[in-house]
Formats: C-alpha cells, sequence, structure tokens
C-alpha cells in the first residue's frame, strides 16, 4: 500500500494495492477470483443520464476473460438517441479504471462502466463519454492544459412529515441530527460513493425545507473533488444512482429535480474547475487569478447562453434560474457573491497561520494550499447530462483560451455586489441574460454549434437532436404562463421529479 492507494476506500484498490488507472485486466480477473466475486455488472450511461445494467454469472475463467476482453454487444436504439433501429447493434467494453464492488448486490458483484463502439470497433461518435474525452483531448492538443472539475450535487429527500425537531423553511443549512433527519442517509451515500472510486470533499445539509401538509423535503449536498472532467462525469453519475438506491432502500424519494416548489430553494449542480499543467494549478499567479483564469473564464461566460442546453435541459430549469434564490439569471462573474455566473470562490490565497490561531499548542508552520482555487460555473442542475456538460465546458474553456478578446470581456462582465439588489439595479440591466426556457437554450445552442462542433467534439446529430427535444417542450414564457398557479407547477414538477 502506497501513499496513494492507503486512503482510497475502493475495496479493489486496496487489494491490488495499485490505484485505478493502473488496473488491468488480469488484476479484474485475480480480485474476481479471489475475493469469491460470482457476478459482474456491465454499466453504461444511456441517453436519460441514467446507469444501464447488463448481468453476467461468472462460471469459468475463459468467460470472465472474454467478457473483460470483448464487452459485449447491446440495442444502441433502445438506450441512445441517433441511432437507427434498422443498424442498431453496439459494443460495450469495459473501462477497467472504473471498477469497484457493488454496494447492494446480495451476490457478490464487481460492476465497470463501459464505453460505446461501433460495429467497426470505433468509438461511438455521438456516446457521451467519447463525447466528453474528444472535448478534453481537444483542449489539451490546444493548450498543452488539463482540466480538472468536481461537481456539488444537491438533492432532495421526500418524506412522510414528522412533526419532532421540526426544522424551519429555508432554514436547513449545515444542519445536524435530530433536526436533520437525513443526515445518516446521507453519510451511508458518501460511503459508497468513495467505495466506488468517488472523490468526495464533505457533504452537508442545504438550505433548503419544504413542509407540506403530509410531506416534507429536506435537501441535501456532496462536494466532491477535482478530477479530470472525463472520471469526474463518471462519479457524478455513479452518485446519483447510489443516492437513489439508497433513498429506495430507506423507504423515501430522492430527487435531482431542479425546482420542488416555488418560493423555496432550488437544487443545482455547480461545476467547478481548473485548468493544470505538469501537476501544477494555472488558476493562480502570484496572490490572484492568472490570465489562464480569466481566459477560461471569458469562454465560460461566452458559451454560457448554449450551455444550458446541456446543464439545465428540462421546463422546471428555468423556474429555479430566478432573482433572489441564489441562482444566476444573468452573465457576469465575480469573487465570493453568489449573485454571478461564475464565481472564484475562497482558495486559501493570501492567507496563513489560521490554524495555529485556532491552536495555539500547534508549532508547525501552515501548508500551502495554492492548488485548491477553482471557478465555479452555477446555472447547472440535476437535469444534467453531466457528460455533456463537462464537455461543453471544455469546449469553452478552449474556446476562452484562443478568443483575441478574452481578458477584455471578461472586464467587462465583473461585478462585485449583489446585482439583485434595488441599488444596482442598473448594473443588472446592462448585463445580457441567461436563457429563459429550454425553448431560448436551443435557439443559443444552434448559434454556438460551430464552436462546438469544432475539432470533431460534439457530431452534428447531437446538437440537432438537442435542439429538437429542447423545442419539443413548447415552453417559451413558460413562467409567466404558470405564474399563480399552483396545481399546474405540482404536476409540471411531478413529470420531471426523476430527471436525469
Amino acid at each position: 500500500m502506497n501513499h496513494i492507494t492507503e486512503t482510497n476506500r475502493n475495496k479493489i484498490v486496496w487489494f491490488l494495492g495499485k490505484p485505478p488507472e493502473e488496473f488491468t485486466k488480469q488484476d479484474l480477473i485475480k480480485f474476481i477470483q479471489e475475493t469469491k466475486i460470482e457476478m459482474v455488472n456491465l454499466r453504461c450511461v444511456g441517453g436519460d443520464g441514467r446507469l444501464k445494467t447488463l448481468n453476467f454469472v461468472i462460471t469459468a475463467k475463459a468467460q470472465l476473460d472474454r467478457l473483460l476482453s470483448m464487452g459485449e454487444r447491446v440495442d444502441g436504439s433502445s438506450l441512445l438517441p441517433h441511432i437507427n433501429a434498422a443498424s442498431s447493434d453496439l459494443y460495450v467494453v469495459p473501462r477497467y479504471k472504473t471498477a469497484y464492488v457493488n454496494p447492494f448486490s446480495p451476490i457478490p458483484t464487481l460492476d465497470i462502466l463501459c464505453s460505446y463502439y461501433t460495429n467497426e470497433g470505433i468509438p461511438l461518435p455521438s456516446s457521451p463519454e467519447n463525447i466528453v474525452r474528444k472535448a478534453h483531448e481537444s483542449l489539451k492538443s490546444s493548450s498543452g492544459l488539463t482540466l480538472e472539475a468536481m461537481g456539488e450535487l444537491e438533492y432532495y429527500v421526500l418524506y412522510n412529515r414528522q412533526r419532532f425537531y421540526p426544522t424551519m423553511a429555508e432554514k436547513g443549512y449545515q444542519e445536524s441530527s435530530p433536526f436533520s433527519k437525513w443526515e445518516a442517509l446521507r453519510c451511508e451515500a458518501m460511503q459508497a460513493i468513495a467505495q466506488a472510486g468517488g472523490s468526495i470533499k464533505y457533504g452537508h445539509q442545504e438550505v433548503g425545507h419544504i413542509c407540506e401538509e403530509d410531506q416534507e423535503m429536506e435537501q441535501h449536498e456532496i462536494e466532491f473533488l477535482p478530477v479530470p472532467v472525463e472520471d469526474a462525469a463518471d462519479q457524478i453519475v455513479i452518485a446519483k444512482w447510489i443516492l437513489r438506491m439508497i433513498g429506495y432502500k430507506h423507504g423515501v424519494t430522492i430527487s435531482f429535480a431542479p425546482k420542488l416548489s416555488v418560493g423555496h430553494a432550488g437544487s443545482g449542480l455547480h461545476i467547478h474547475t481548473r485548468l493544470v499543467k505538469d501537476g501544477n494549478n494555472m488558476m493562480i499567479e502570484g496572490s490572484g487569478l492568472s490570465d489562464i483564469a480569466r481566459k477560461a473564464i471569458a469562454g465560460y461566460l461566452s458559451l454560457a447562453p448554449s450551455l444550458t442546453a446541456f446543464g439545465n435541459t428540462v421546463p422546471i430549469s428555468f423556474l429555479r434560474l430566478v432573482p433572489h434564490q441564489e441562482a444566476p439569471t444573468n452573465i457576469c462573474w465575480g469573487d465570493r457573491t453568489r449573485a454571478v455566473l461564475v464565481r472564484v470562490p475562497l482558495g486559501w490565497l493570501n492567507v496563513k497561520d489560521m490554524v495555529r490561531d485556532a491552536n495555539p499548542q500547534a508549532s508547525e508552520e501552515s501548508s500551502e494550499f495554492s492548488d485548491s482555487q477553482t471557478v465555479e460555473f452555477r446555472c447547472p442542475d440535476g437535469s444534467a447530462n453531466i457528460h455533456l456538460l463537462l464537455a461543453g465546458l471544455a469546449v469553452a474553456a478552449r474556446h476562452g483560451l484562443e478568443m483575441e478578446d478574452a481578458l477584455e470581456l471578461v472586464d467587462e462582465l465583473y461585478v462585485d455586489v449583489n446585482i439583485f439588489s434595488s441599488e444596482h439595479k442598473a448594473i443588472q440591466e446592462r448585463l445580457p441574460r441567461l436563457p429563459a426556457s429550454c425553448w431560448e437554450s436551443a435557439e443559443n445552442l444552434l448559434k454556438h454549434r460551430g464552436i462546438y462542433e469544432k475539432a470533431a467534439v460534439f457530431p452534428p446529430m447531437v446538437i440537432d437532436g438537442l435542439v429538437e427535444t429542447l423545442r419539443s417542450y413548447n415552453d417559451k414564457d413558460l413562467s409567466e404562463r404558470l405564474y399563480g398557479k399552483a396545481d399546474e407547477i405540482r404536476e409540471l414538477v411531478q413529470e420531471y421529479l426523476h430527471c436525469s
């Protein structure tokens, strides 16, 4: 066991004594045989953003070897859009580094994520995992930089109302048991996510708490650590599956829907990113943001209207993106303030000796934490197709680094005030706005499609398919049409309660 693996919760990592990136087929065969694993699940991401499953009972080493070497055939037309039913066979091929022990199966089972391949044995251009890989490769080729990302996964637990140790509406932030009813569920999920390979920063109860006559809804968040964008996408998909499974076990509903009730906090999926080179965080220079970071921010701001097509994919997404709910409506950036679209959170720059001040008995010098600085993209929500969203952010970062006027744009769109306050209304009115509907997102995606299709990252059929889906909701002026219509809003929320 070395320093890379000693704190990793993945049982395969512990058994092999090596990080997941070094897993081989023979490693997995050895683990399966020596730990008495009886089943293998091949898992892939469907067009709806959820994990799909093929179960295999292991009866012979040769069968296992073939499965890990070749994968299996699937009906692509039933799993993904853009696949013609007349020629729908695809291969799903396991990616060894994603293997983990299934935490729920009563039969000892190993799960492993797969990539889609065509009948010619090449990566399927329209598959989610291939698009984010191509986006990252294009960024690295263009800039020499690696993009790392982490998500803040917010969700609500829906349960029968309990009238003891109550929490007040919108007052749940970092609440503890017994006032937090589902802290134990969150901790159980965090442990399972870590064992499945997820890199977790922390978890806590969020501000949202909704009380209805017979039902309560308690909001929580699990925040991850920065990892390469491909891995960040995988761990969010796995985390959603694990949370839903544990909710099912406890007899409660877990929802990542962006809005459950008007006037109450919605659930976002904020994405933090940083650009890295040779293991060094390139987002800082001296005591502040680097030009690289500022150019990446310019790219995010420039493509923000079309990034909503990947990150805000259902009509109720735009019931969340309204003023005064700590969700952005305008395209701007700033430090710390949560009214902006791109936020630069505290990154432990220019501070030292805090731990010695808090602990007078400590004698050691404070550690350097300069690698902690990220920038946060705040409009996405739980409906996001996470692979396409992170691919879009990689494209936007590349675009910002290539823009001639990136630094001028980023200066123009900087704010350091709460733009929703009445005294700063003039500032808000001069700023460009995010789309207010899926329909507007589709229009902006068409406008920016050439940037996403550059270097063959997003296939045209994917852009066309997304536009068709977003337009099909016919949600122009939805907020105005639903204003004051509580029953219609409730029906719409129910329709998208289990989005993505």
